[in-house]
């Protein structure tokens, strides 16, 4: 886990690094990926492992999201306690 806070410094396998040099990007700063940052990201990885990727990146991001926008504290809830952004509501109601 250490060498992952400074992964492109860190004794780890190119593609090790050119996946996280791309879900870095894509969690942070996905309206600068262009061509040229897609093209060097191809020397290590394939298309479609870019695709897989940049899909499960996207997805725990969004799931947090969700999960900071109710509040929610992992571990902390328990079956019966209150919603921690109060009750569901039916649309209409």
């Amino acid at each position: 886990m250490a060498k992952l806070a400074d992964y492109e410094h860190a004794d780890l396998p190119c593609r090790t690094k050119a996946a996280l040099r791309y879900v870095d990007r894509l969690t942070s700063d996905a309206w600068q990926i262009d061509r040229a940052f897609y093209d060097d990201l191809r020397r290590d990885l394939t298309d479609d492992e870019l695709l897989d990727l940049g899909i499960v990146a996207m997805f725990f991001n969004g799931w947090q999201r969700l999960i900071d926008a109710f509040g929610i504290v992992p571990d902390h809830w328990q079956e019966g306690d209150a919603l921690p952004f109060g009750p569901l509501k039916s649309p209409g109601n």
